[in-house]
């Protein structure tokens, strides 16, 4: 029962690509579509395209509201012609196209809301001139976040990432709106990756809207200066779609690989024009030394396989060769940041050819020293259950029982599962069996639901 070393994403963190290129992505899968079949073609393009389209109206308008209405108006008409005409050459470019006219007509319509938009945008045009974007050469520290050009940001997503880690929005509210509206990610995706019930998330992404809507904040991208306090929102927000890519939170897979791809790909842009930036590192670091076990994670039928368990000849090495040198680069020049902890545990686990042969000494320090960096329950849990693996299933029994009163564990189920599993260990089936069925009540994928039935039967 090793523990697993990605924290829930917004807990174990403090902190090309335009749109009708993106749309050729789905090519392979659109040939096999017919007609009939229409609606899971726009649902599927919806989940690749959604944040891209979105990113590219904001940019376009400035108005988040807008590009949202607009964005449900071309998948509505979508559904209504794609059954009868086909699904188009380039889906992507499709909506993109549909959803222009259509924000074009709604401009024509409403005078007072274009008076609004207008200003909106002179307000984002004033800041412009105030702070232009400065050349990395004549910037103090270039090569670093301060030294880095905002006009290189090439990824249409990205730059609205940055858009939204803006600091009149509490820290909470601008990733949460940004993985709702940008990322693609769902608000009960949301909520699980913040712990808070979807309810709550709900309310907190209306109240970041509001904000950005009463307060006239401009959608534009960063100058220079400002891109070194947006970037630890930009990390948490690829980290958490690479969270949900890793752990999928509902559906009838463990993973989700094209969000984790996309995660990946994020931060590749982010480390290639940050290169100063050792959390741009550690983030890049963390998410390829975790992605490379993604063939092992799962068995024939899409169960899970738990670490110990996994073949690690199935590893990608290639990818963890790039990840250890990676984290050599994060963990260098100064403190480390919780990015560049959290990679070097995933390292220590990629290097070991076994989980008896783990450095389990190491991780825990690791842990500890995570756990100052970002005081986090689900940080705790993992540490808990690598204090198991060095001490004992009683050492990290006891440590996870004292986090039992923390409100945010229950309805986090790899709480639940760990105890279970330590349960397990020490001979105590019935209570080992009502933890499992505790954790049963929460977890959100198919694969999950159905490891947790086996366990209860065994």
């Amino acid at each position: 029962m090793a523990d697993e070393d990605v924290p829930a994403a917004g807990e174990g963190v403090s902190a090309g690509e335009g749109l009708p290129a993106a749309g050729e992505g789905v090519s392979a899968a659109r040939e096999s579509v017919a007609a009939g079949e229409a609606a899971g073609a726009v649902e599927a393009v919806f989940r690749e395209e959604r944040g891209l389209l979105l990113a590219s109206l904001v940019r376009r308008f400035g108005d988040l509201d807008l590009a949202e209405e607009v964005t449900s108006e071309a998948i509505e008409a979508a559904l209504r012609h794609w059954p009868a005409e086909g699904v188009p050459a380039r889906p992507g470019a499709w909506l993109l196209t549909t959803a222009l006219r259509k924000a074009v007509d709604r401009l024509r319509r409403d005078r007072a809301y274009a008076a609004r938009l207008a200003v909106l945008q002179a307000d984002a045009e004033r800041e412009e001139t105030v702070a232009p974007a400065a050349d990395a050469g004549s910037v103090p520290g270039a090569g670093s976040a301060s030294g880095a050009r905002a006009a290189e940001l090439p990824d249409d997503r990205l730059q609205l990432f940055f858009t939204c880690a803006h600091p009149a929005l509490a820290a909470e509210d601008r990733t949460a709106i940004t993985l709702r509206c940008l990322a693609g990610l769902t608000t009960p995706e949301v909520a699980r990756a913040f712990l808070v019930p979807t309810a709550t998330m709900a309310q907190r992404i209306v109240r970041a809207k509001k904000k950005i809507r009463d307060a006239r904040i401009p959608f534009r991208v960063p100058g220079p200066d400002e891109l070194p306090e947006r970037l630890p929102g930009v990390l948490q927000v690829v980290y958490s779609v690479f969270t949900e890519g890793y752990a999928a939170s509902s559906g009838p897979r463990l993973q989700r690989l094209d969000l984790a791809g996309e995660a990946i790909r994020l931060a590749r842009i982010l480390r290639r024009l940050l290169p100063a930036e050792r959390e741009a590192a550690g983030l890049l670091a963390l998410l390829l030394l975790v992605h490379a076990r993604r063939d092992a994670r799962t068995g024939p039928e899409g169960e899970p396989v738990l670490l110990e368990e996994q073949d690690r000849g199935r590893w990608d090495r290639a990818m963890i060769e790039e990840g250890r040198d990676l984290v050599v680069r994060a963990l260098t020049g100064g403190p480390a940041g919780p990015y560049g902890v959290q990679a070097a545990i995933a390292a220590l686990h990629d290097e070991a050819a076994d989980v008896e042969s783990t450095d389990w000494v190491q991780i825990v320090a690791l842990y500890d020293v995570l756990l100052t960096l970002t005081p986090s329950p689900v940080v705790a849990v993992n540490r808990a259950v690598a204090v198991a693996m060095r001490d004992g299933p009683g050492a990290g029994l006891a440590l996870l029982d004292a986090l039992a009163g923390e409100p945010r564990l229950r309805a986090y189920p790899p709480f639940a599962v760990a105890r279970g599993d330590l349960l397990t260990r020490l001979g105590r089936a019935g209570e080992a069996a009502a933890a499992y069925r505790s954790a049963l009540e929460s977890v959100g994928t198919e694969p999950e639901r159905a490891a947790l039935r086996r366990k209860l039967g065994e």
